[in-house]
């Protein structure tokens, strides 16, 4: 009798170290797509090609996985700095493309995002992560455009609060008219209300 039908593997199998990104990589898609309640231990693995015991023995529960996950690209974290860089008087439009093409752009920035925001709805965790992620990015802002940090802190929370209603809107209740709404026309329409409150 012959062995030869049978196929052999090829090449090393995957290590823990990438076994344990792809399920990474699985959950952060899964978050982003289902949310924090409705993604489950068994759909991550079956996404990442893994029996559940390995997620779990990785993560231990799915708040851990979850808190994995929620790493922010330092490339998120560098567009919204970065936002508030040049003149007042295009400071809306900078900020508005900046929070659309972070939350909206590539995966691997998007994703983390997205997760945390629809996590914040429904897990404590995501909602102080969601509350740190933009308290930080806000107040690197606030103090290199303000000269005497009287209520720019207040006015960038003002407008961080808009633009993730506006992700919000789009991203997770799916408002059809925002959601059809070109990314060009919608910073057009809102980058003059995020300048007013921003620089007045």
């Amino acid at each position: 009798m012959t062995t030869d039908e049978t196929p052999k593997r090829r090449g090393r199998r995957p290590g823990p170290g990438n076994t344990r990104q792809l399920v990474l990589d699985a959950a952060r898609a899964r978050f982003a797509s289902d949310g924090f309640t409705a993604t489950t231990i068994r759909a991550v693995a079956a996404d990442a090609q893994v029996d559940a015991s390995q997620v779990m023995q990785f993560f231990g529960s799915k708040d851990e996985l979850f808190a994995a996950v929620m790493a922010v690209p330092a490339s998120a974290l560098e567009r919204f700095d970065t936002a508030f860089d040049g003149p007042d008087e295009h400071l809306g439009e900078r900020v508005v493309r900046a929070y659309l093409s972070a939350w909206e752009g590539s995966p691997e920035e998007s994703h983390p995002l997205m997760a945390m925001l629809r996590g914040a709805v429904v897990n404590d965790n995501a909602s102080a992560q969601l509350a740190d992620f933009i308290q930080s990015r806000l107040l690197a802002g606030t103090h290199s455009t303000a000269d005497d940090g009287s209520d720019a802190a207040l006015r960038a929370g003002l407008a961080s609060a808009m633009l993730v209603g506006l992700v919000t809107s789009r991203g997770i209740i799916g408002v059809p008219l925002l959601v059809d709404a070109d990314t060009e026309k919608l910073v057009e329409v809102v980058a003059p209300a995020i300048q007013a409150v921003l620089a007045p």
